[in-house]
């Protein structure tokens, strides 16, 4: 049987403009678009809502939340997956690349162990059921400051749905954590150390870097290129870090702490991804380049929830507004994170695409969710 369905009266976001029409959705798929308030017999009447493009997350470590919400508690992880699953539906998040590291440090004070391949393994047995409501995808955290990320990537193959691989350093001292001080303070809230575990801890990471950095980077460019998955960089800060970004054929470039390498990303076509509580805030909790200062200069791509879900779409709005159009901002959060990474079946509401949608209300400059659709389902 056909399953069919038409959302009229909306405000529909389209690529480029808003227009108040109806969509007809049949089998999961945007069949037709109609301009005008109309509202056929049987059709759901929108009230003149905004409809919009699910949205499309490349960076949030919302399930690491989840499966950890207290340090040393480790949760159910059946119930942690469909937790997350239904807060990211309830947010308007319709396809997610769930972030998972992938390298670990067994030793020292601030030790952390593996976890990605049995978590997504745990994730992929849950979507073959049929209870996720939304697109799941991996984007693995390539921690090159470690000391077992080679292993970890290798026990990921082609099917493993890994969309997206990141390269990340976070060795004290640069990138995220040039202010020494910042890393300091983080660590010992996080962690509890004192002053003595924390400069042990900085010595170890050091060390890893220096004795494994350059090997760690080159085998995650390969395991990428093995996997079929874009590449990514994480904290690019200077010239020369971005410019072996793009010689390692990096398309994304994460959170880049300063004006001059997100200049240099764009001249290098390289997108630029930046967090929505950056944009919210007004600054980054690093001490950073604040989002919103590469909005005004045109140097912002897509956006990224990050910590947040619940940023993703109220930092569109406002970059909409900062921007004066409202297509365009919604856009970082629809159509240029699914196009970014090889997705060309949604992002947009145009025929033939997935009825991936969301439909909402501002209520004090603050958008009010009415509905989730992913593929035509109502699943928030």
């Amino acid at each position: 049987m056909t399953d069919e369905m038409i959302l009229a009266n909306a405000t529909l976001v389209l690529p480029g403009e808003t227009v108040t029409g109806s969509l007809r959705v049949v089998d999961g798929t945007i069949a037709e678009i109609d301009q005008g308030a109309r509202v056929p017999a049987g059709a759901v009447d929108c009230s003149g809502d905004l409809l919009a493009p699910g949205l499309v997350e490349l960076h949030t470590d919302n399930l690491e939340r989840h499966i950890q919400p207290r340090p040393k508690v480790d949760w159910p992880h059946a119930a942690a997956i469909l937790a997350h699953d239904a807060e990211l539906a309830g947010t308007g998040i319709t396809t997610v690349f769930d972030a998972m590291r992938v390298g670990s440090i067994p030793s020292g004070a601030g030790r952390y162990l593996k976890y990605a391949r049995s978590l997504s393994r745990e994730l992929w047995q849950l979507r073959e059921a049929e209870v996720l409501k939304i697109s799941h995808f991996l984007h693995l955290r390539a921690e090159v400051c470690s000391e077992t990320l080679v292993e970890e990537l290798d026990e990921f193959t082609p099917e493993d749905r890994v969309g997206l691989v990141s390269l990340m350093d976070h060795t004290p001292g640069q990138r995220q954590f040039r202010d020494m001080a910042k890393l300091e303070a983080y660590m010992k809230g996080k962690n509890a150390m004192d002053d003595d575990t924390f400069l042990q801890h900085v010595s170890h990471l050091k060390i890893l870097r220096d004795r494994n950095g350059a090997r760690h980077e080159a085998e995650t460019v390969k395991a990428a290129a093995r996997l079929g998955s874009v590449l990514a960089s994480h904290d690019d800060t200077t010239l020369e870090q971005v410019a072996v970004s793009a010689g390692h054929g990096i398309r994304l470039a994460e959170f880049p702490t300063t004006i001059e390498a997100a200049e240099a990303c764009h001249a290098h076509g390289i997108k630029v991804i930046m967090g929505a509580p950056n944009l919210i805030r007004g600054g980054s909790h690093s001490g950073n380049v604040a989002a919103s200062e590469l909005a005004e200069r045109g140097l912002l791509d897509i956006l990224s929830s990050d910590y947040v879900p619940s940023a993703l779409l109220l930092s569109a709005l406002r970059l909409g507004e900062c921007w004066g159009d409202m297509a365009r901002g919604l856009a970082t959060v629809t159509r240029a994170p699914a196009r970014a990474v090889g997705l060309d079946d949604r992002g947009e509401i145009a025929p033939g695409l997935r009825a991936d949608l969301i439909r909402f209300r501002m209520r004090e400059g603050v958008p009010a969710l009415q509905s989730v659709w992913s593929q035509g389902r109502r699943v928030a």
